[in-house]
């Protein structure tokens, strides 16, 4: 396996800190994303990376092991073992590597001969081993507005090197990540796949405030309604409905529209609420005799 360079990849040196990486990993993400180089097949490529090498360095455990193995990080618990073993092993045949001062290339040596490569790995018995591992996992990110997810919809994702279509349960929140197993990289000594992590991007473009399964807005009522009562007309995500507006209506009133919201992920049939905020609108230019009766009203008040 080629050894592959995450800092060299996020465009960061080795004593980057989180919040370096963080900031690097977002900005080559905004550039890099396929949905803005659609066309580009280069640009999927590194975008992929870039998802694969934020995912490493992002996690501090992650990241010593990578530090200190190399492309072998994620078999570094099973080198430690290994080593161990072949530290209390009176066998003659073997080779000792010392993790301070080994290279990646002498790890790599290592892994070759204990875990399925060239002859003349052994273990403490005299016998060859070769051990299964989980291939890596990924991390793709998928942008869809709050429209597209009022219902269950089928996408298909391209990984670079393959395509699978999934179901997107409605209801997915902002940054909500979910798991497709066995989509991931390729296991090792025939270990299983690794697993792909999906996480969301939730664009608003609409009049409504989403949080969790409610929804909320704004609507402007003119004072008269106000004052007397009246009938308007609101929008909602599955269409328009008539609210009835109560005589003596104050200014910030809010009204709950049951089961107007967002679908409740994972839940068929089960919605969360809208809720309305009425704001009056105070009458402008008013003329002369309009004046008047709303003084003869303070009057009478």
């Amino acid at each position: 396996m080629e050894f592959i360079d995450y800092y060299k990849i996020l465009e960061i040196d080795k004593k980057a800190t989180q919040a370096d990486i963080k900031k690097a990993y977002r900005k080559l993400a905004r550039k890099l994303h396929p949905d803005l180089n659609p066309h580009d097949k280069t640009a999927q490529e590194k975008f992929q990376r870039i998802n694969e090498a934020n995912e490493v360095l992002s996690d501090p455990e992650k990241r010593k092991k990578y530090d200190q193995y190399g492309k072998d990080w994620e078999h570094a618990d099973a080198f430690e073992e290994a080593k161990r073993n072949q530290r209390s092993s009176t066998s003659g045949n073997r080779r000792t590597y010392s993790s301070s001062t080994g290279t990646h290339e002498d790890f790599s040596d290592f892994f070759e001969s204990m875990f399925g490569g060239a002859s003349g790995g052994f273990t403490g018995g005299g016998r060859q081993r070769s051990t299964r591992f989980k291939g890596q996992d990924l991390n793709a990110t998928l942008k869809l507005n709050l429209i597209d997810i009022l219902e269950d919809q089928k996408q298909t994702l391209d990984l670079g090197n393959k395509k699978i279509r999934i179901t997107i349960p409605a209801g997915v929140e902002d940054g909500q990540t979910i798991k497709i197993s066995g989509y991931g990289g390729e296991g090792v000594n025939g270990g299983p796949k690794g697993d792909l992590y999906l996480t969301f991007e939730i664009n608003n473009d609409t009049t409504f405030q989403r949080v969790k399964d409610d929804l909320y807005k704004n609507e402007s009522i003119s004072l008269y309604d106000a004052i007397l009562g009246g009938s308007i007309e609101v929008e909602t995500l599955s269409g328009k409905v008539k609210l009835k507006v109560k005589p003596e209506t104050q200014n910030d009133t809010k009204v709950k529209l049951k089961g107007k919201g967002m679908p409740v992920y994972k839940k068929k049939g089960k919605h969360g609420d809208l809720y309305i905020t009425y704001k009056v609108i105070m009458p402008t230019k008013l003329s002369e005799k309009e004046k008047e009766l709303f003084k003869q009203l303070s009057e009478l008040r």
